[in-house]
């Protein structure tokens, strides 16, 4: 996922080695001392015990974070344990709770000069390429000072660069929180949350990002984007129509939703095409059973009537394929019931499918004239432009197929009564798709699939011409 690249990160970067490149050699070697010296001091058995030894060290090391940070880049954290170690030892003696240093290391811990202690040391990390520290650090400045949106940011972009990149999510989070606006955090946190499939965060962080950046465009693109892929076809679309509501000489957002329409008329066609396969007839197992149970019987009454009879050699025989026939038809019987049984079960789920299929093709019929409305308002817009022409073409050439596989369903008496007007609104739709195709040629020469469906389609119309059929032309 592409991650983060600010102007203002690299601004941010500069001030943040300010103290640095400004640090003479006689202060550097005074920070040096101060920071042997508090090294030394928390090893002495008696100074290591006293509170002051650790709250000069949480100061010195301070310092050092925020104005020499090449002395010790882990200065900060060195400081923040101080603070609390100060606050571990000193209790006031009457009451038991913080005396004055533990008082004043606690506002320390909730203080700018810390804060920006942390800040520099993330940025100073970062810069060397510690990106798993350096997240560490700015989400420890973040925790001092919760609601600057400039240590959220940094801590969110730094943890991209480490190994658990999704973790920048909650720091982005508390960006949006705090009043951040930036557009390309929203973009991003989106996309965390989309690769992490939590595609309902992914849409709220947009309707946020939206509701604070109204005109954004790039945010309402990746609304869609995330809708369609994620199957929400219906929101999709409601998404850009009211989008096209506001704008409505889109040209992207009248492809984007003429395209959706042709996905879901792919869908539907496929459909119908499927339930009018799975509606013809198969054999009449309730006959067959019915003539099985009649032999069945026969059999029956004949071998009562050979059981009656002496049992010469002969009759035993036939006594024996009776009983051989019996066998056979109750094995048939058994095989036919469970027929009638599964026959019934889709004769029942059958009756509602004249209606499912009016329902079916009713929505092939809409979502078909979708398609054409909005590559003719794309096209309006842009005559020229490629796409809304080929597609559009593509449209009218494929409604001409389907309406051609009626005429390879027809009998005799059918195509006598139908088949000259079946086969005129096949030429119609074949050149209503020819305008477009020429148009698409003439604006990009070079595609090979416009190319061939557009001979194709030549050579179609030439053998509706040669075989004098009159081209039947419809919305």
């Amino acid at each position: 996922m592409k991650r983060f690249s600010f102007l203002l990160l690299a601004g941010f970067l500069s001030v943040g080695a300010y103290a640095q490149q400004g640090l003479d050699a006689l202060t550097e070697k005074a920070f040096q001392s101060e920071k042997e010296k508090s090294d030394k001091a928390i090893t002495d058995e008696k100074s290591s015990v006293k509170p002051k030894t650790w709250l000069d060290r949480a100061k010195t090391y301070e310092n050092i974070a925020t104005q020499a940070i090449k002395l010790d880049s882990n200065a900060a954290n060195v400081a923040y344990d101080a603070y609390k170690k100060v606050i571990e030892l000193d209790k006031d003696k009457k009451t038991g709770g913080p005396g004055k240093m533990a008082k004043e290391a606690e506002e320390a811990l909730k203080g700018q000069t810390l804060f920006q202690a942390f800040m520099n040391s993330g940025i100073y990390k970062y810069q060397a390429k510690n990106f798993t520290d350096a997240a560490s650090l700015m989400s420890k400045a973040g925790e001092i000072n919760p609601k600057d949106t400039t240590a959220a940011l940094y801590a969110g972009i730094f943890t991209q660069n480490t190994a658990k990149p999704s973790d920048a999510k909650a720091h982005f989070e508390r960006y949006i929180a705090n009043g951040g606006k930036d557009q390309s955090v929203y973009t991003t946190l989106v996309s965390l949350y989309y690769q992490d499939k939590e595609i309902e965060k992914a849409l709220a962080t947009i309707d946020k990002g939206i509701a604070n950046l109204p005109n954004s465009k790039d945010l309402a693109t990746q609304k869609v984007s995330i809708l369609v892929t994620s199957g929400k076809m219906d929101d999709a679309i409601a998404n850009i129509k009211e989008q096209l509501a506001k704008d409505p000489n889109n040209v992207n957002n009248l492809l984007t939703l003429a395209n959706i329409y042709d996905g879901k008329l792919r869908d539907s066609s496929e459909e119908l095409k499927k339930l009018k396969s799975s509606a013809k007839k198969g054999p009449n197992a309730s006959k067959q059973l019915e003539d099985e149970k009649a032999i069945l019987k026969e059999s029956q009454a004949e071998l009562k009537r050979l059981s009656a009879r002496p049992k010469t050699a002969d009759i035993k025989n036939q006594i024996t394929r009776v009983n051989q026939m019996i066998t056979e038809s109750k094995t048939k019987i058994t095989t036919l019931e469970k027929e009638v049984a599964e026959q019934a079960q889709a004769s029942q789920a059958a009756g509602n499918q004249e209606q499912k299929l009016a329902d079916l093709t009713k929505t092939v019929e809409t979502d078909r004239a979708s398609v054409k409305e909005y590559y003719s308002k794309a096209l309006q817009v842009d005559p020229n432009n490629f796409d809304a022409n080929f597609n559009l073409g593509a449209v009218y050439f494929n409604e001409a197929i389907q309406i051609r596989e009626r005429l390879e369903t027809m009998d005799m008496k059918e195509y006598q009564a139908r088949g000259k007007e079946i086969e005129g609104q096949v030429c119609g739709k074949f050149k209503q798709a020819l305008p477009y195709f020429e148009k698409a040629k003439s604006v990009k020469d070079s595609d090979q699939d416009l190319n061939d469906n557009l001979t194709n389609l030549q050579n179609i119309l030439k053998q509706f011409e040669e075989k004098k059929v009159p081209c039947i032309e419809s919305k």
